[in-house]
């Protein structure tokens, strides 16, 4: 409520003044660096080479200025919005007041006794009534008093979030991952978060992904949540899957084929622990699998996987649910083979991998998966030119334990009585002869 916010437009004049000095930096690069190159007097491959580089600078003067220009936008749009609902929350107050009603500088809403008439002052001893309708209408206020410092704090951190975004490079392509945003936008609603997508379950069938792109970065690895870096473009992706059911067993299969890159990195340092990965992948990558299961109780698995590309990738993580360290680089052609079973929530599985090219791997270590389910295993492999690699793994799954368990108990529990019932029935017959 005290808060100037006309520093706020202060701040966007120095922005835009920010963006027309970078238009007379750029002017003066591109005649006096730039325009080095766009003559006759340099040529050959150091021109070349100076004119790739020189236009990337010259480039970024330009996105400086889109992006300054943003910022001083969001800015005159934040003052604005909160103007606005500052005005708002005044207003309500000053109806809250009009109505009878005391608010205290924080925000706090009682009834003003003091503005009572005789009258008035009797029934608020006496009438349980009126009194009942006075703690109605300080509820009502407090309520309308609360929703409108809420709309304000929902807008402080849409600007926030705005103002963070506006500075993120999203063109990896540009010879500046980290440069200055060429595509900023000025206003606050292009920077709202995405809605979330409806939760479907996908049926059986073929699905065609097609082609998809993207770039992401989390800079900020605190509060338990990892910095991450992202990069990835899918030119084909097919996935097809079916299933049949009868009773507790179930057959179940899927295939994935994937064409494409991928990039990502993440790291992070906090409560929950230590995490540091790195991995690039190019290449075509099929898998196919087949799972039989019956409930709880057990079932196998064979998966074939095929990967002609390459890979490079470090990891090493130490968290309360995973501990796990590796590495690997490959480029050729990968296959393999890979089949398990599982009894009681307990299963076991091994790999095995042929490989054509050069590479290795290896990584060991223990994690717990979104579905609870604890993995435990190790993987080894080495490949001058012809090659492979071996791998076992050893699940536990806690809920399918305790469901096989407590159907042990059930079923125990059945059999002892029957076997009660067999002896009450003999002890009844046994009394019937005598």
């Amino acid at each position: 409520m005290t808060t100037d916010l006309s520093a706020l437009t202060t701040a966007a004049d120095r922005w835009e003044g920010m963006a027309e000095r970078f238009h007379k930096q750029e002017v003066a690069y591109k005649r006096d660096v730039h325009g080095i190159v766009m003559g006759d007097s340099w040529a050959g491959l150091s021109a070349d080479a100076a004119h790739a580089r020189f236009g990337i600078t010259l480039k970024e003067f330009q996105k400086a200025q889109t992006e300054a220009k943003a910022v001083a936008s969001l800015l005159r749009e934040a003052h604005t919005l909160f103007t606005s609902l500052r005005g708002e929350l005044q207003s309500t107050r000053q109806d809250a007041t009009d109505a009878g009603m005391k608010v205290s500088d924080q925000g706090l809403v009682t009834f003003d006794t003091e503005k009572l008439t005789d009258a008035e002052r009797t029934a608020w001893v006496h009438d349980p009534d009126y009194q009942e309708s006075c703690r109605k209408a300080v509820g009502s206020w407090q309520e309308a008093i609360d929703q409108r410092v809420k709309k304000v704090g929902s807008a402080d951190n849409e600007v926030k979030r705005a103002l963070q975004g506006v500075t993120v490079d999203g063109d990896v392509a540009d010879g500046t991952p980290a440069g200055f945003n060429g595509q900023a936008g000025g206003h606050l609603e292009q920077y709202a978060p995405a809605p979330p997508k409806p939760a479907t379950t996908q049926p059986d069938g073929w699905y065609d992904n097609g082609p998809d792109a993207g770039f992401s970065v989390t800079t900020d690895p605190k509060y338990g949540k990892e910095g991450s870096v992202k990069a990835y473009a899918d030119l084909w992706h097919v996935t097809g899957r079916g299933t049949l059911t009868n009773g507790d067993f179930t057959l179940a299969g899927i295939s994935d084929t994937y064409y494409g890159a991928r990039a990502t990195a993440n790291y992070g340092f906090n409560e929950k622990g230590v995490v540091g990965k790195a991995e690039v992948s190019a290449g075509l990558r099929t898998v196919a699998e087949g799972r039989g299961e019956y409930g709880p109780y057990g079932g196998a698995y064979v998966r074939t996987e095929g990967f002609a590309g390459g890979e490079a990738g470090v990891n090493a993580k130490i968290t309360k649910e995973e501990v796990t360290v590796g590495a690997k680089a490959f480029a050729g052609g990968k296959a393999s083979v890979a089949g398990g079973g599982e009894v009681a929530g307990i299963g076991i599985g091994a790999t095995a991998e042929g490989w054509a090219g050069p590479g290795a791997e290896a990584w060991y270590g223990y994690k717990k998966d979104d579905d609870g389910v604890w993995h435990l295993g190790g993987k080894a492999g080495l490949s001058p030119i012809l090659g492979g690699s071996v791998g076992v793994e050893i699940t536990v799954d806690p809920d399918k334990i305790s469901e096989t368990a407590g159907d042990a108990v059930d079923a125990l529990g059945d059999a002892t009585d029957a076997v009660g019932d067999g002896l009450s029935s003999l002890k009844d017959g046994v009394t019937d002869w005598f």
